[in-house]
């Protein structure tokens, strides 16, 4: 479980950010996987202590100048989708509740470290240099950390943006379409509510792909005011369920396009077990989709 720890004070210059930085650098000597985040949003300076040059700071998020596609969840679908869009050309953002990326993508069924993907995924494997091996007719297994991991550094690779440890909490609604997420800081979720009165704040962009598995977190905001329909997901039937999740893959409601396993549960579908390439490829199709949606609003 991620322990989160705030350093905080009502006054500056008495040593907040050199506090955090040693006690993160501490930790990670210690081997624990670590993020630190400053949260100051005009005169963060944690990256100079450590020695590094970001290219771009949460405030460039909030002013909207880092994003014009946004991306809920970093599994396969949203990253797939992320890598595509800004192969193209497009700035995207990947909002990720979890401290680390590729969601259920690092294992196989029932804790087995290798996944799997049928034809004609193995190609996407290709395009990212993913080593693998034929088991059968059809049939391309490689270890779940490799996979995940190509796939990280190709969307990195990209200029996909990333972050993490941030909660999605409602859309932006605007004209009759999703032009927008509001987010928070994930440890206030987890936090008792008398100590974690933080108001969230709005992001906005010309498209948001929920790519946000099971919880279809998107589609749900909108199923709570009327505005979609959410089926959930029917048994196991893998040929029919990897065909139908991408052809499936679309606009759910003007401005929100669902992908992965989202529009699984949205649409009603069959589930697929621990296969993984109708993630990649509705990925690819939400980012064809996002990059039409975007050309129709420029014209």
């Amino acid at each position: 479980m991620a322990i989160s720890i705030a350093v905080a004070s009502g006054k500056g210059g008495v040593g907040k950010t050199s506090m955090s930085v040693n006690l993160g650098l501490t930790f990670a000597q210690m081997k624990k996987r670590t993020t630190l985040l400053d949260a100051d949003f005009g005169m963060a300076n944690a990256h100079i202590l450590l020695g590094v040059k970001p290219d771009f700071f949460i405030s460039d998020a909030l002013k909207g100048t880092v994003s014009i596609t946004q991306t809920l969840c970093a599994g396969p679908a949203g990253l797939t989708a992320s890598r595509e869009l800004s192969n193209l050309g497009y700035k995207v953002l990947v909002i990720e509740q979890n401290n680390y990326l590729g969601g259920g993508y690092w294992l196989g069924g029932y804790m087995m470290n290798p996944v799997t993907v049928r034809e004609p995924a193995q190609k996407i494997w290709d395009e990212l240099g993913v080593p693998y091996k034929k088991v059968q007719e059809g049939l391309y297994l490689t270890p779940g950390p490799h996979a995940v991991s190509k796939l990280i550094a190709g969307a990195c690779d990209a200029g996909v943006k990333f972050l993490q440890l941030t909660k999605f909490d409602d859309l932006v609604l605007k004209n009759g379409r999703v032009a927008g997420i509001v987010v928070n800081w994930m440890p206030v979720s987890a936090l008792p509510r008398n100590i974690t009165c933080v108001d969230p704040v709005a992001f906005e962009a010309k498209i948001i792909i929920d790519a946000s598995g099971h919880d279809s977190v998107g589609v749900k905001r909108l199923v709570d005011r009327g505005l979609a329909e959410w089926k959930g997901m029917e048994p196991m039937y893998v040929n029919d369920g990897e065909e139908h999740v991408v052809h499936k893959t679309g606009e759910v409601y003007p401005g929100l396009i669902a992908a992965g396993m989202s529009v699984t549960e949205t649409h009603g579908l069959a589930r697929m077990g621990p296969t993984f390439g109708s993630m990649l490829y509705s990925g690819k199709r939400a980012a064809e989709i996002a990059a039409e949606k975007i050309k129709e609003l420029e014209r």
